[in-house]
């Protein structure tokens, strides 16, 4: 098949949606597809344009047997509401023209955030005469509502109008979790359209490593200490605050040290409050190369995911995954109704505790440092989980045969349907 892939992240980002994209785009291309990525100059998590990619409206690189298309995009380090419009209206308009003007694909698929993509997705979609399969990483606009970052009555009526036509115009959706799935039937999307299938982790490249002589405890002098890390996003949906709290009550144990990894300027603002809370058993680091990954998460006892209050069914952190893989025990500062205390309990790696309590964290914490025994169970239930449940090659089938059944020439192959507990609908998994 000729399959584009519209996604406003991809390589060389270090996080989020670029890694999973391009892991996809590229294992379709050794299934012997041609694969075309329509992207953004890469800029993400600086919130600036690459160096090597800056001055260029357009590009077109070849990696690893994928075609990528990029353009330019407004971006801005500190972005207001004006700035994160200007973004999306910006790849909207640049991306188009790259995407028309390559080959004809069998299927588009889009990945969102970002939600107004659904507009020129469609419309390629139409001229060309092919599927759009939208893939949901996360719910928009209600999750950036939740939050607080759209507040604007107006942007909320156009992105809301947004969802629902991104929703009408797509063949099929793809979801992550079974909450999103939940969360689409509440807004009258056909069972039928959605097909579910997880995000997944490379299990060869994240596995469980030695903490001894582990170059990561080396360098951040962390030999000997119960290390609770969190690495990912600082952003309004996660409410680190909690977790710089928590380590301020655990100060007086000094073997427990904190390790968070993130981008710089989140990372300045959890600075100012270790100072106000007297943390000072936290260690605050940029993000590493992703070839260091495996060693850092290697490093830590536990893994921790952090979540507000009010995230529940739009938003799936693929930490989770990485951190089942890597084989450490999770604690889960979230939601208990929520879709990744849900994931959690489903792998039996780790204990779910109240959002936004630094007690509740900290007791947890606490009874795992005093427990290295359930430690080591949980890291066991972890990574057999991530290996039985999300392994590339499975997401890789299921994406590879959605993309098959929506073919309209050549073999057809119809994923299976089954009906779950939290879906008796008959929504595709």
């Amino acid at each position: 098949m000729r399959i584009l892939i519209y996604s406003y992240n991809y390589h060389p980002e270090p996080i989020g949606i670029a890694p999973l994209m391009t892991e996809l785009a590229e294992g379709l291309v050794k299934r012997g597809h041609q694969v075309r990525v329509v992207t953004a100059m890469p800029n993400y998590p600086e919130r600036q344009i690459y160096e090597d990619y800056r001055g260029k409206l357009y590009l077109t690189e070849y990696k690893n047997g994928v075609h990528i298309q990029r353009s330019y995009v407004w971006i801005r380090p500190q972005p207001n509401l004006f700035d994160r419009v200007m973004l999306d209206a910006s790849f909207v308009v640049t991306s188009f023209l790259p995407a028309i003007m390559g080959w004809r694909p069998d299927v588009i698929l889009l990945t969102s955030p970002s939600l107004p993509v659904c507009l020129p997705a469609a419309l390629l979609g139409w001229l060309r005469a092919c599927p759009v399969i939208l893939n949901l990483q996360d719910i928009l606009p209600e999750a950036a509502i939740h939050v607080g970052l759209l507040k604007n009555k107006l942007l909320i009526k156009i992105f809301t109008a947004l969802e629902k036509f991104a929703y009408a115009s797509a063949t099929k959706i793809s979801v992550i979790a079974d909450g999103f799935v939940e969360n689409l039937l509440s807004k009258d999307v056909p069972a039928n359209k959605i097909v579910q299938i997880p995000n997944w982790v490379d299990v060869n490249f994240i596995s469980p490593l030695a903490k001894e002589n582990n170059p990561f405890r080396a360098t951040h002098n962390l030999n000997g200490k119960f290390v609770a890390l969190y690495s990912g996003n600082i952003a309004l949906t996660q409410g680190l605050e909690t977790v710089i709290k928590a380590a301020a009550k655990l100060r007086q144990i000094t073997e427990i040290a904190f390790v968070i990894v993130g981008e710089a300027k989140g990372l300045q603002r959890l600075q100012q409050k270790c100072l106000d809370e007297g943390a000072d058993n936290v260690l605050l680091l940029p993000f590493q190369p992703r070839q260091d990954l495996p060693q850092m998460l290697a490093a830590a006892d536990v893994g921790l995911v952090i979540q507000k209050k009010n995230v529940i069914s739009f938003n799936m952190p693929s930490k989770i995954q990485v951190l089942l893989a890597s084989g450490r025990a999770l604690i889960g500062s979230v939601p208990d109704n929520g879709t990744a205390a849900r994931a959690i309990k489903q792998s039996g790696g780790g204990v779910i505790v109240p959002p936004e309590d630094p007690q509740a964290l900290a007791t947890a914490i606490l009874e795992l440092y005093q427990n290295p025994a359930k430690v080591k169970m949980l890291g066991c239930n972890s990574r057999q989980y991530a290996v039985e449940q999300y392994a590339f090659e499975q997401a890789l089938n299921q994406y590879e045969t959605l993309c098959y059944s929506l073919t309209t020439d050549g073999k057809t192959i119809q994923p299976p349907v089954v009906t779950t507990a939290a879906n008796k609908k008959g929504v595709e998994v």
